[in-house]
């Protein structure tokens, strides 16, 4: 059984880490259509889209037949329960890499508009935090989870930023509104995949020490 056992946890692993990095592209392509204003990348992000979502139903049948056949316990239970949150938090962020991807058609073909200096700012840190949380996820590093969950201020205060510039610059210039509020809106998603990345890092530390850190600070 413990050989069994250990396989499936294997098998397991393999494919949320595959799951990570085709999100983990996502998110760089979307972010990179937008600033290249690359229609032809953000339409790649948008058909890889149902990939994900189809590598997310796998990973969850495979917790659950984990949990049915083998009923694990300690360990072993705090990881399938973890990749199954996990799981879940990479196709949202999956989803969110996509409605980036969407804005960049009308952003390219709209009034023209130029990218505040903190959308640049804020998707680096929102990338570098998506990365270290899947290195924190396959080595099992909760150093490392805990300094993701530490960089999650600093991204929501550079999306605070973008805001107040977008409606300063809505006020001063309405006829750039509909791009205006599209840039106010990919700093919100760009803020939610930190968010996820926040929650991935949390689950980490809850399934290597047990510990529940939600809701406290970093």
């Amino acid at each position: 059984m413990t050989k069994h056992i250990e396989r499936q946890i294997a098998t397991l692993k393999e494919k949320i880490q595959r799951v990570g990095t085709l999100v983990e592209e996502a998110i760089s392509k979307s972010i990179t259509a937008v600033i290249n204003l690359d229609q032809g990348l953000a339409q790649r992000v948008l058909d890889n889209d149902e990939q994900i979502d189809r590598m997310e139903v796998e990973v969850e049948e495979e917790c659950l037949k984990i949990l049915a056949l083998y009923q694990p316990v300690a360990a072993d239970l705090r990881f399938v329960v973890s990749t199954l949150k996990i799981n879940n938090d990479l196709e949202r962020m999956g989803d969110l890499a996509t409605n980036i991807a969407k804005r960049v058609g009308p952003l390219a073909t709209g009034t023209p508009c130029e990218l505040p200096p903190e959308i640049r700012t804020m998707a680096m840190r929102a990338e570098e935090m998506v990365r270290d949380c899947l290195r924190a996820v396959i080595d099992g590093d909760p150093v490392l989870a805990r300094q993701v969950r530490e960089q999650d201020d600093a991204v929501d205060d550079a999306r605070q930023r973008v805001r107040r510039r977008m409606m300063e610059a809505i006020r001063a210039e309405p006829a750039k509104l509909e791009n205006l509020l599209r840039i106010n809106s990919i700093s919100k998603h760009i803020e939610r995949i930190a968010d996820m990345a926040t929650n991935v890092a949390e689950d980490v530390i809850y399934m290597v020490e047990g510990d529940i850190v939600r809701h406290r600070d970093a």
